[in-house]
């Protein structure tokens, strides 16, 4: 009787994809940090959150001296030999942390452009819409790339495709207290009008 290879397989599978899923898991947390007990190395550095270098010490003399201060040993330097660590609030250390962390990605997020498309007779019911979606997209750190494209007889009266953009822009400013800046000024390429605004 030949083995079921696909029940193997599938197995196979759920292990692969658990594992996967722990370290996505892991790295959404943000960075992991030894404390206390959970400190494996036998020798430690020790040194205090003023700077003041206590020296190498057994890990057991380390976790007493810590408790005698009423705090916490963290690890702070793992690759050092021996390791360097910290008497600190380790809750307070891991929210400075946590924080630098997000602080880090959103700074590295990168910036999209996201266009709106007015036009030059646009009602106040429409450009209310596309405004309340320029927001969305200034929340999320995001440029917003205005866009007229003039039909007909329109393509005469350029200057109203303008008015329409700096309106929206007024009100932005006026009426949403937003500090716009502009990215690209109002250029026209045949029928098509664009302006680039971001938020300051």
């Amino acid at each position: 009787m030949k083995p079921d290879l696909s029940t193997n397989q599938n197995h196979s599978a759920m292990r692969i994809h658990r594992r996967r899923r722990r370290g996505q898991q892991a790295k959404a947390q943000g960075p992991v940090f030894q404390a206390n007990e959970q400190i494996t190395s036998e020798d430690v550095y020790v040194i205090t959150d003023t700077g003041e270098r206590i020296g190498e010490m057994k890990k057991e003399a380390a976790l007493k001296l810590a408790n005698e201060r009423e705090v916490d040993l963290v690890m702070v330097s793992p690759k050092a030999k021996p390791p360097v660590v910290k008497l600190m609030d380790f809750g307070q250390f891991k929210y400075q942390k946590e924080k630098q962390a997000r602080k880090q990605k959103a700074q590295s997020k990168q910036t999209e452009t996201k266009s709106i498309r007015l036009s030059a007779r646009i009602g106040e019911h429409d450009r209310d819409v596309r405004m309340k979606r320029a927001l969305e997209f200034f929340k999320r750190g995001d440029k917003v790339k205005l866009e007229i494209v003039l039909r007909g007889r329109e393509k005469a009266h350029a200057e109203r495709g303008r008015e329409v953009m700096e309106e929206f822009i007024k009100i932005l400013k006026e009426v949403h207290e937003i500090e716009v800046n502009i990215e690209q000024a109002f250029t026209r390429q045949g029928a098509r009008l664009t302006m680039v605004i971001g938020m300051k």
